[in-house]
Protein backbone atom coordinates (compact mmCIF):
# COMPACT_ATOMS: atom_id res chain seq x y z
CA UNK A 1 0.00 0.00 0.00
CA UNK A 2 1.50 3.63 -1.14
CA UNK A 3 0.49 5.36 1.51
CA UNK A 4 -1.73 4.75 5.00
CA UNK A 5 -5.30 5.69 4.15
CA UNK A 6 -6.85 8.50 6.56
CA UNK A 7 -10.55 7.30 7.32
CA UNK A 8 -11.02 3.62 7.54
CA UNK A 9 -14.36 1.72 7.03
CA UNK A 10 -14.45 -1.02 9.78
CA UNK A 11 -17.05 -4.22 8.55
CA UNK A 12 -17.84 -5.79 12.04
CA UNK A 13 -22.02 -7.07 11.44
CA UNK A 14 -22.91 -9.70 13.82
CA UNK A 15 -22.95 -11.43 16.57
CA UNK A 16 -23.15 -8.78 19.69
CA UNK A 17 -19.99 -10.63 21.85
CA UNK A 18 -18.02 -10.09 18.16
CA UNK A 19 -18.73 -6.34 18.03
CA UNK A 20 -18.01 -5.61 21.28
CA UNK A 21 -14.75 -7.89 21.20
CA UNK A 22 -13.83 -4.83 18.01
CA UNK A 23 -14.35 -2.15 20.40
CA UNK A 24 -10.86 -2.07 22.95
CA UNK A 25 -8.82 -2.27 19.29
CA UNK A 26 -10.64 0.23 17.66
CA UNK A 27 -10.10 2.26 21.09
CA UNK A 28 -6.35 1.54 20.95
CA UNK A 29 -5.98 2.03 17.35
CA UNK A 30 -7.33 5.66 17.39
CA UNK A 31 -5.63 6.64 20.36
CA UNK A 32 -2.47 5.53 18.72
CA UNK A 33 -2.82 6.69 15.15
CA UNK A 34 -3.87 10.41 16.06
CA UNK A 35 -5.57 12.26 12.84
CA UNK A 36 -7.41 8.60 11.19
CA UNK A 37 -11.27 8.54 10.83
CA UNK A 38 -12.94 5.02 12.04
CA UNK A 39 -16.72 4.35 10.19
CA UNK A 40 -17.73 1.17 12.05
CA UNK A 41 -20.48 -0.75 9.90
CA UNK A 42 -22.71 -2.40 12.40
CA UNK A 43 -25.75 -2.65 12.98
CA UNK A 44 -27.79 -0.18 14.78
CA UNK A 45 -28.28 -1.86 18.00
CA UNK A 46 -24.93 -1.72 18.46
CA UNK A 47 -23.64 1.96 18.08
CA UNK A 48 -24.02 2.29 21.64
CA UNK A 49 -20.48 0.26 22.06
CA UNK A 50 -18.28 2.69 20.23
CA UNK A 51 -19.97 6.20 21.74
CA UNK A 52 -16.99 7.19 23.87
CA UNK A 53 -14.12 6.50 21.16
CA UNK A 54 -13.13 9.85 19.47
CA UNK A 55 -13.13 10.33 15.40
CA UNK A 56 -15.06 6.70 15.39
CA UNK A 57 -18.52 7.07 13.69
CA UNK A 58 -21.00 4.29 13.27
CA UNK A 59 -23.07 3.55 10.05
CA UNK A 60 -25.88 1.33 10.57
CA UNK A 61 -26.39 -1.84 8.04
CA UNK A 62 -30.54 -2.64 7.34
CA UNK A 63 -29.39 -6.29 6.20
CA UNK A 64 -32.83 -7.05 6.38
CA UNK A 65 -34.30 -4.45 4.37
CA UNK A 66 -32.75 -1.48 2.53
CA UNK A 67 -29.25 -3.26 2.20
CA UNK A 68 -31.13 -7.07 1.78
CA UNK A 69 -29.17 -8.88 -1.17
CA UNK A 70 -26.72 -7.67 -3.90
CA UNK A 71 -28.49 -5.12 -4.91
CA UNK A 72 -29.13 -4.01 -1.40
CA UNK A 73 -25.46 -4.40 -0.65
CA UNK A 74 -24.68 -2.01 -3.84
CA UNK A 75 -26.84 0.03 -2.69
CA UNK A 76 -25.18 0.34 1.00
CA UNK A 77 -21.71 0.45 -0.93
CA UNK A 78 -22.43 3.76 -2.86
CA UNK A 79 -23.77 5.47 0.73
CA UNK A 80 -20.49 4.34 1.95
CA UNK A 81 -18.34 5.79 -0.99
CA UNK A 82 -20.75 9.19 -0.58
CA UNK A 83 -20.33 9.91 3.43
CA UNK A 84 -18.13 12.50 2.67
CA UNK A 85 -20.15 14.38 0.75
CA UNK A 86 -22.53 14.67 3.87
CA UNK A 87 -19.37 15.70 6.21
CA UNK A 88 -17.77 18.63 5.20
CA UNK A 89 -15.07 17.70 8.02
CA UNK A 90 -14.48 14.14 6.26
CA UNK A 91 -12.37 12.40 4.13
CA UNK A 92 -13.20 9.82 1.43
CA UNK A 93 -13.37 6.43 2.46
CA UNK A 94 -9.36 4.78 1.28
CA UNK A 95 -9.30 1.50 2.93
CA UNK A 96 -11.83 -0.84 4.36
CA UNK A 97 -10.93 -3.66 7.57
CA UNK A 98 -13.39 -6.56 7.12
CA UNK A 99 -13.57 -8.12 10.42
CA UNK A 100 -16.43 -10.06 9.71
CA UNK A 101 -15.19 -11.82 6.40
CA UNK A 102 -18.79 -13.87 5.20
CA UNK A 103 -20.89 -13.52 2.25
CA UNK A 104 -21.86 -10.22 2.52
CA UNK A 105 -18.58 -8.38 3.17
CA UNK A 106 -17.36 -10.23 0.35
CA UNK A 107 -19.56 -8.90 -1.83
CA UNK A 108 -19.61 -5.54 -0.80
CA UNK A 109 -15.29 -6.04 -1.43
CA UNK A 110 -16.23 -5.85 -5.46
CA UNK A 111 -17.46 -2.87 -4.82
CA UNK A 112 -14.54 -1.52 -3.66
CA UNK A 113 -10.87 -1.23 -4.53
CA UNK A 114 -9.69 -4.54 -3.51
CA UNK A 115 -6.27 -3.89 -3.05
CA UNK A 116 -7.10 -1.24 0.14
CA UNK A 117 -10.00 -4.17 1.53
CA UNK A 118 -8.15 -6.28 4.00
CA UNK A 119 -10.07 -9.45 4.82
CA UNK A 120 -9.57 -11.20 8.97
CA UNK A 121 -7.92 -14.21 8.80
CA UNK A 122 -9.86 -16.13 11.42
CA UNK A 123 -7.66 -19.47 11.35
CA UNK A 124 -10.24 -21.98 10.70
CA UNK A 125 -8.13 -24.65 9.82
CA UNK A 126 -6.97 -24.51 13.53
CA UNK A 127 -9.56 -24.45 14.75
CA UNK A 128 -11.24 -26.98 13.01
CA UNK A 129 -8.11 -29.00 14.91
CA UNK A 130 -8.99 -27.97 18.07
CA UNK A 131 -12.49 -28.97 18.30
CA UNK A 132 -11.67 -31.89 16.42
CA UNK A 133 -9.02 -32.98 18.78
CA UNK A 134 -5.99 -33.03 16.54
CA UNK A 135 -3.98 -30.02 18.72
CA UNK A 136 -4.83 -29.01 21.93
CA UNK A 137 -3.56 -25.26 22.44
CA UNK A 138 -4.14 -21.72 22.56
CA UNK A 139 -4.93 -19.92 18.99
CA UNK A 140 -4.51 -16.46 18.33
CA UNK A 141 -6.96 -14.13 19.89
CA UNK A 142 -9.53 -13.03 18.35
CA UNK A 143 -8.49 -9.49 19.26
CA UNK A 144 -5.27 -10.04 18.07
CA UNK A 145 -6.65 -11.44 14.18
CA UNK A 146 -8.43 -7.30 14.38
CA UNK A 147 -5.66 -6.00 15.23
CA UNK A 148 -3.39 -7.45 11.96
CA UNK A 149 -6.10 -6.30 9.70
CA UNK A 150 -4.96 -2.65 11.01
CA UNK A 151 -1.38 -3.64 10.38
CA UNK A 152 -2.05 -5.12 7.02
CA UNK A 153 -3.28 -1.62 6.30
CA UNK A 154 0.43 -0.07 7.47
CA UNK A 155 -0.12 1.03 10.89
CA UNK A 156 1.42 -0.61 14.19
CA UNK A 157 -0.71 -1.86 16.73
CA UNK A 158 0.31 -1.89 20.18
CA UNK A 159 -2.53 -3.96 22.90
CA UNK A 160 -0.47 -4.51 25.65
CA UNK A 161 -1.30 -0.67 27.65
CA UNK A 162 -5.43 -0.22 27.07
CA UNK A 163 -7.15 2.21 28.28
CA UNK A 164 -10.17 2.01 29.16
CA UNK A 165 -13.41 4.40 29.72
CA UNK A 166 -14.37 6.24 32.95
CA UNK A 167 -17.07 4.51 34.56
CA UNK A 168 -20.25 6.31 32.58
CA UNK A 169 -22.76 8.61 34.90
CA UNK A 170 -25.85 7.71 35.89
CA UNK A 171 -29.30 9.09 35.23
CA UNK A 172 -31.52 8.99 37.92
CA UNK A 173 -34.07 6.93 35.85
CA UNK A 174 -31.40 4.17 35.89
CA UNK A 175 -30.36 4.38 39.29
CA UNK A 176 -33.76 4.48 40.38
CA UNK A 177 -34.01 1.11 38.72
CA UNK A 178 -30.80 -0.35 39.86
CA UNK A 179 -30.66 1.33 43.17
CA UNK A 180 -28.65 3.71 45.19
CA UNK A 181 -26.69 1.84 47.54
CA UNK A 182 -22.65 1.64 48.56
CA UNK A 183 -22.08 -2.26 48.55
CA UNK A 184 -20.15 -3.79 46.26
CA UNK A 185 -21.92 -4.15 42.27
CA UNK A 186 -21.68 -7.78 40.70
CA UNK A 187 -22.91 -8.40 37.38
CA UNK A 188 -24.20 -11.88 36.67
CA UNK A 189 -25.49 -12.71 33.09
CA UNK A 190 -25.94 -16.34 33.44
CA UNK A 191 -27.71 -17.08 30.20
CA UNK A 192 -25.55 -17.99 26.46
CA UNK A 193 -27.08 -18.67 22.82
CA UNK A 194 -26.43 -22.20 23.42
CA UNK A 195 -27.81 -24.83 26.55
CA UNK A 196 -24.42 -25.88 26.32
CA UNK A 197 -22.51 -22.73 27.10
CA UNK A 198 -25.16 -21.94 30.37
CA UNK A 199 -24.51 -22.40 34.01
CA UNK A 200 -27.44 -24.62 35.02
CA UNK A 201 -29.79 -21.56 36.72
CA UNK A 202 -30.45 -23.86 40.13
CA UNK A 203 -26.34 -23.53 40.36
CA UNK A 204 -26.52 -20.27 39.52
CA UNK A 205 -28.88 -19.31 42.16
CA UNK A 206 -26.94 -20.68 44.84
CA UNK A 207 -24.07 -18.48 43.66
CA UNK A 208 -26.60 -15.40 43.89
CA UNK A 209 -27.62 -16.36 47.27
CA UNK A 210 -24.30 -16.48 48.98
CA UNK A 211 -22.69 -13.31 47.29
CA UNK A 212 -25.67 -11.20 47.85
CA UNK A 213 -24.79 -11.71 51.73
CA UNK A 214 -22.48 -9.13 51.40
CA UNK A 215 -22.87 -7.39 48.23
CA UNK A 216 -25.36 -6.13 45.36
CA UNK A 217 -26.22 -8.84 42.83
CA UNK A 218 -27.19 -7.36 39.18
CA UNK A 219 -28.70 -9.70 36.38
CA UNK A 220 -28.52 -9.25 33.18
CA UNK A 221 -30.47 -11.11 30.41
CA UNK A 222 -32.86 -10.28 27.46
CA UNK A 223 -36.17 -11.77 25.94
CA UNK A 224 -38.93 -12.45 28.10
CA UNK A 225 -38.14 -15.86 29.29
CA UNK A 226 -34.98 -14.50 31.02
CA UNK A 227 -36.78 -11.86 32.46
CA UNK A 228 -39.33 -13.74 34.00
CA UNK A 229 -36.79 -16.17 35.56
CA UNK A 230 -34.18 -13.48 36.38
CA UNK A 231 -37.17 -11.64 38.34
CA UNK A 232 -38.24 -14.26 40.02
CA UNK A 233 -34.37 -15.52 41.85
CA UNK A 234 -34.48 -11.61 42.19
CA UNK A 235 -37.84 -11.31 44.46
CA UNK A 236 -35.94 -13.69 46.69
CA UNK A 237 -33.10 -12.00 48.10
CA UNK A 238 -32.61 -8.40 49.27
CA UNK A 239 -29.52 -7.63 47.41
CA UNK A 240 -30.16 -8.37 43.95
CA UNK A 241 -32.14 -6.38 41.54
CA UNK A 242 -32.84 -7.61 37.91
CA UNK A 243 -31.95 -5.34 35.15
CA UNK A 244 -33.83 -7.37 32.02
CA UNK A 245 -36.27 -5.56 30.24
CA UNK A 246 -36.10 -2.15 32.23
CA UNK A 247 -33.27 -0.51 30.67
CA UNK A 248 -32.16 -0.08 26.95
CA UNK A 249 -28.07 -1.70 25.80
CA UNK A 250 -27.01 1.97 26.34
CA UNK A 251 -28.17 2.29 29.84
CA UNK A 252 -26.86 -1.24 30.67
CA UNK A 253 -23.96 -0.16 29.37
CA UNK A 254 -24.07 2.79 31.96
CA UNK A 255 -24.37 0.27 34.85
CA UNK A 256 -21.69 -2.04 33.77
CA UNK A 257 -19.07 0.53 33.54
CA UNK A 258 -20.00 0.87 37.65
CA UNK A 259 -19.85 -2.85 37.95
CA UNK A 260 -17.13 -4.20 40.48
CA UNK A 261 -17.09 -7.28 38.71
CA UNK A 262 -19.27 -8.92 36.07
CA UNK A 263 -19.52 -12.72 36.05
CA UNK A 264 -20.62 -14.33 32.46
CA UNK A 265 -20.76 -17.55 30.69
CA UNK A 266 -18.66 -17.48 27.52
CA UNK A 267 -20.92 -14.68 25.79
CA UNK A 268 -21.32 -11.62 24.89
CA UNK A 269 -22.26 -9.50 28.09
CA UNK A 270 -18.58 -10.71 29.16
CA UNK A 271 -17.06 -8.66 26.05
CA UNK A 272 -19.13 -6.12 26.96
CA UNK A 273 -17.89 -5.80 30.62
CA UNK A 274 -14.44 -6.42 29.16
CA UNK A 275 -14.53 -3.84 26.46
CA UNK A 276 -15.52 -1.08 29.34
CA UNK A 277 -12.41 -2.30 31.74
CA UNK A 278 -14.51 -4.06 34.77
CA UNK A 279 -13.19 -7.79 35.76
CA UNK A 280 -14.74 -10.38 34.34
CA UNK A 281 -14.62 -14.06 35.62
CA UNK A 282 -15.97 -16.31 32.89
CA UNK A 283 -17.61 -19.86 32.95
CA UNK A 284 -16.69 -22.53 29.47
CA UNK A 285 -18.66 -25.36 29.06
CA UNK A 286 -17.74 -27.03 25.56
CA UNK A 287 -16.22 -24.68 24.44
CA UNK A 288 -12.66 -23.40 25.67
CA UNK A 289 -10.92 -19.94 25.82
CA UNK A 290 -8.14 -21.47 23.64
CA UNK A 291 -10.29 -20.64 20.35
CA UNK A 292 -9.23 -17.02 21.13
CA UNK A 293 -12.43 -15.70 22.46
CA UNK A 294 -11.33 -14.75 25.77
CA UNK A 295 -12.74 -11.18 27.03
CA UNK A 296 -10.09 -8.38 26.33
CA UNK A 297 -7.58 -8.06 29.13
CA UNK A 298 -8.37 -10.67 31.58
CA UNK A 299 -6.21 -12.95 33.04
CA UNK A 300 -6.29 -16.34 32.36
CA UNK A 301 -7.29 -17.75 35.96
CA UNK A 302 -10.47 -15.62 35.92
CA UNK A 303 -11.89 -18.14 33.72
CA UNK A 304 -12.96 -21.08 35.03
CA UNK A 305 -13.37 -24.18 33.03
CA UNK A 306 -15.62 -27.54 32.94
CA UNK A 307 -13.42 -30.76 34.07
CA UNK A 308 -11.79 -32.01 30.74
CA UNK A 309 -11.17 -34.99 32.57
CA UNK A 310 -14.43 -35.96 32.76
CA UNK A 311 -15.24 -34.35 29.83
CA UNK A 312 -11.65 -35.17 27.64
CA UNK A 313 -13.49 -33.46 23.85
CA UNK A 314 -13.82 -30.45 24.87
CA UNK A 315 -13.66 -28.00 23.15
CA UNK A 316 -16.47 -29.89 20.57
CA UNK A 317 -17.08 -26.68 18.67
CA UNK A 318 -16.09 -22.86 18.59
CA UNK A 319 -19.60 -21.45 19.49
CA UNK A 320 -20.90 -24.09 21.69
CA UNK A 321 -23.48 -25.62 19.27
CA UNK A 322 -21.99 -29.23 18.46
CA UNK A 323 -21.21 -31.47 21.45
CA UNK A 324 -21.36 -35.13 22.24
CA UNK A 325 -23.86 -37.12 23.94
CA UNK A 326 -23.56 -36.36 27.76
CA UNK A 327 -21.57 -33.21 27.21
CA UNK A 328 -24.58 -30.76 27.50
CA UNK A 329 -23.98 -30.22 31.13
CA UNK A 330 -20.45 -30.26 31.10
CA UNK A 331 -20.90 -26.92 32.32
CA UNK A 332 -21.75 -28.05 35.65
CA UNK A 333 -18.91 -29.66 36.40
CA UNK A 334 -17.85 -26.04 37.79
CA UNK A 335 -18.96 -26.40 41.62
CA UNK A 336 -20.78 -23.31 42.94
CA UNK A 337 -18.04 -22.63 45.85
CA UNK A 338 -15.24 -23.14 43.35
CA UNK A 339 -17.50 -19.73 41.36
CA UNK A 340 -17.90 -18.04 44.88
CA UNK A 341 -14.05 -18.08 46.08
CA UNK A 342 -13.26 -16.50 42.54
CA UNK A 343 -15.70 -13.77 42.68
CA UNK A 344 -14.72 -13.00 46.32
CA UNK A 345 -10.78 -13.57 45.66
CA UNK A 346 -10.75 -10.73 42.58
CA UNK A 347 -13.75 -8.18 44.33
CA UNK A 348 -11.88 -8.42 47.61
CA UNK A 349 -8.25 -7.36 46.83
Amino acid sequence: MSKKPKHILVIRLSAMGDVAMTVPIIRQFVKQNQGVSITVLTRKLFEPFFRDIENVKVYAADVKGKHKGISGLYKLSKELKELHLQDPLSSKIDAVADLHNVLRSKILKCFFRKENFIQIDKGRAAKKALTTGKSFSQLKTTHQRYADVFEALGYKLDLSNPSFPKPAAMSDATLDVVKRDSIRWIGIAPFAAFKSKAYPLESMEAVIEVLTRSHKVVLFGGGQKEETLLNAIASKYENAVNLAGKLSISEEMDVISNLDIMLSMDSGNAHIASMLGIPVVSLWGVTHPYAGFSPFNQPQEYALLADRVKYPLIPSSIYGNKFPEGYENAIASIKPQDIVDKVESIILR
